[in-house]
């Protein structure tokens, strides 16, 4: 008995229907391709497919992050290997043309010729939960701001009382006496019209700001409940901690290395010698989102961090420019974060630092006297609102021995 032909299979995503086409892995010519819905029970008919045709060695799919997350999902439970296509460039399909099946075959063909296509995201575990929730985080960041602007685009052509009473004010008391404001109808005139306005979009900031901080504490939970080691690390917060997790996804043994993980994040430095010059110039390539979270962890050590002060210095020393030390800084946090995410070191517990401190009658000003910082900052250490285990242990052994 023979045993089946190896084949490969490529699919072309879209929302409402995945074209899938089939190849020949030893030949590599086309076998057949097909339409069907991107439903469960399409999801089934592409397996039943492929197999009147062979045994499926590799999948390659299109948008496994989007579009065929879905397919993505259903293939790998069943124990597909599946890799994911980059979509090609505009240059290469006015080439050879646009089409459903045209573009589903390219995708088999992508991944019978290359062994080294990236492995999709699973997009199934708390990751995906930090994505989405994420997502409506930053969404009601921008409305806020949006709101903001449009207070002040109002104040502008206010009535001149309204104008004069409003424009000296801080912007906290200003959206406090906005909210608190006694709306008129607006049918007597533009100043109860400006009134009426100014409240609603002042009263709209207030539900903004309370979404986003419950969603920041939905985000802080998830982290800590993922990787608490990245709260844990010095200049890494709730938001850029959410962002590295998303950019490597629910299964970090995709990421072959450190400098798989540095150009993931855009911060590996990109050869550009020619001739008797011998350079290397920045990568504008990785997920950009994950390279503003490792920037604005840089920024955060260079202000705060003695260790990250002196290497800065040192690059300083040796000629390099600020932006050249700050992206020799990226790459060794980049680093740190990739050891952090494959193998997340235990984080001691801080429970016990606010019972200690009430036992021994000392108030939060007392200990923040003794550290040299804001009483706030070690109330939030004390309530696991933010990570600082260099400075917990040195609390925990100041109450000991004190």
């Amino acid at each position: 008995m023979t045993s089946p032909r190896p084949v490969v299979a490529g699919a072309d995503t879209h929302s409402e229907t995945h074209h899938v086409a089939v190849l020949d892995a030893a030949t590599g010519a086309v076998l057949a391709d097909r339409q069907f819905p991107a439903t469960t029970t399409g999801y089934h008919a592409i397996l039943t497919f492929i197999a009147t045709l062979g045994q499926l060695m590799r999948f390659g799919v299109e948008g496994t992050n989007s579009y065929g997350a879905g397919l993505t999902r259903h293939l790998l439970a069943a124990g597909i290997d599946v890799r994911e296509v980059i979509r090609p460039n505009r240059a290469a399909r006015r080439l050879r043309g646009k089409s459903d099946p045209l573009d589903a075959i390219t995708a088999a063909r992508a991944v019978l010729a290359d062994e080294d296509l990236p492995l999709p995201k699973t997009s199934d575990g708390p990751v995906e939960s930090i994505r989405v929730l994420t997502l409506v985080r930053d969404s009601a960041v921008k409305a806020r701001a949006k709101v903001l602007q449009q207070i002040a685009m109002i104040l502008v052509s206010a009535p001149a009382g309204k104008r004069e009473q409003l424009q000296s004010l801080d912007q906290k008391t200003l959206l406090t006496t906005l909210r608190r404001s006694r709306q008129g109808d607006p049918v007597d005139g533009i100043e109860p019209a400006t009134t009426a306005a100014l409240r609603r979009l002042a009263r709209r900031h207030e539900y903004l700001s309370e979404e986003i901080d419950e969603t920041t504490d939905q985000l802080r939970a998830l982290v800590e409940h993922v990787n608490p080691g990245l709260l844990a690390t010095k200049g890494i917060g709730v938001v850029t901690a959410a962002q590295l997790l998303i950019t490597v996804g629910d299964n970090p043994e995709r990421i072959t290395g450190k400098a798989a993980f540095a150009a993931l994040t855009g911060v590996s430095p990109i050869p550009a010698s020619s001739g008797k010059t011998n350079r290397h110039r920045l990568n504008r390539g990785g997920d950009r989102r994950a390279n503003n979270a490792i920037h604005t962890i840089a920024l955060v050590r260079m202000s705060a961090d003695p260790r990250t002060k002196i290497y800065i210095t040192k690059k300083l020393a040796e000629g390099k420019t600020k932006l050249e030390a700050i992206r020799c800084l990226k790459r060794h946090i980049a680093n740190e974060i990739y050891t952090l995410i494959t193998n997340p070191p235990a984080v001691p517990d801080i429970t016990d630092l606010r019972p200690a401190r009430l036992v021994r009658g000392l108030s939060l000003q007392n200990v923040a006297d003794h550290f040299g910082v804001w009483p706030m900052h070690i109330s939030t250490i004390e309530r696991g609102k933010r990570r600082d285990d260099e400075l917990a242990n040195r609390y925990r052994q100041w109450l000991t021995t004190a």
